[in-house]
C-alpha cells in the first residue's frame, strides 16, 4: 500500500470549505501541504479475518470480543465473517503536524486535513485489497468504532486482536484515542451471498450534531 496522491477537493471538504468556494491561494496552500504530507507518511496496516456471531448485545468475534450495539448488527446483516483491520500513517505524520503547530496554525490545520484525507485513501486501498482476497463475496462498507453506537472503548481490544502495537506500532490511549493519531481501526463485513449495498450516511455519524458540512447545507462527500 502506498499513498502517493490526494484529492484537493477532499482536503478542502475536511477543512470545511466547499471546493467551489475556495480561492486560488487556498488551493495552492492545500497542494503545497499535500506534497509535504505525502513526503512524511509511512503507511502500515494489519488485518485478520474472523467468524462473527450475532447476539442480543451486539456482534461477537470468534476470539470472544463483543462489539456492542445495534447499529453494527444491522450493518453486518447477512455477513458470517469480517475482516478486522487497522491502518496508520505513522509517527512521522504526527511530528510534522506538531512542528507546524508551533510556527503556523493555519498551515498545521491544512496539514492535519491532508493527513485525514491520506488515512482515508489508505483505508480505501486496503478495502479494495481485502475484497480481492474473498472472490465471489459481498461487502458492506467498512465500519469503525465511534460510528453509530459502536463505542470507542473497543479500539484497544481490536488492536490487541491484530497484534497492532508490535506489528505496526499502533496503540490506544487510556481515553481510547489512537496513537499515532492519524490512524484507523475498522470492520469490513464479508457475506457469501449478495447483500443489500449500503451507503454511508449522516444518520448514525458521530459528528452529525456538530458537522460543519451540514451546518453549511452540504455534506462531506462520503455519502
Amino acid at each position: 500500500m502506498a499513498v502517493t496522491q490526494l484529492s484537493t477537493d477532499e482536503i478542502l471538504r475536511y477543512m470545511g470549505c466547499p471546493p467551489d468556494k475556495a480561492d486560488e491561494a487556498l488551493k495552492a496552500q492545500v497542494e503545497t501541504c499535500a506534497r509535504e504530507l505525502l513526503g512524511a507518511v509511512r503507511p502500515r496496516w494489519s488485518w485478520r479475518a474472523v467468524d462473527i456471531a450475532f447476539e442480543p448485545e451486539g456482534v461477537r468475534l470468534e476470539n470472544g470480543l463483543l462489539l456492542p450495539g445495534k447499529d453494527l448488527q444491522t450493518h453486518l446483516a447477512g455477513c458470517g465473517r469480517a475482516a478486522v483491520f487497522c491502518a496508520t500513517l505513522g509517527a512521522e505524520t504526527d511530528m510534522l503536524i506538531r512542528r507546524a503547530e508551533r510556527l503556523d496554525m493555519a498551515r498545521a490545520l491544512t496539514l492535519d486535513c491532508c493527513a485525514s484525507a491520506a488515512v482515508e485513501e489508505a483505508c480505501d486501498q486496503i478495502e479494495v485489497e481485502l475484497q480481492g482476497k474473498f472472490p465471489g463475496c459481498s461487502f458492506p462498507f467498512r465500519y469503525s468504532p465511534g460510528y453509530g453506537d459502536l463505542p470507542l472503548e473497543v479500539q484497544g481490544p481490536l488492536l490487541d486482536l491484530l497484534d497492532a502495537p508490535r506489528r505496526v506500532g499502533l496503540c490506544a490511549t487510556a481515553s481510547n484515542l489512537l496513537t499515532p493519531r492519524k490512524s484507523v481501526t475498522a470492520i469490513l463485513g464479508i457475506a457469501d451471498n449478495v447483500i443489500e449495498q449500503k451507503k454511508r450516511s449522516c444518520l448514525g455519524c458521530p459528528a452529525q450534531g456538530s458537522c460543519q458540512y451540514r451546518k453549511a447545507g452540504g455534506h462531506c462527500g462520503i455519502s
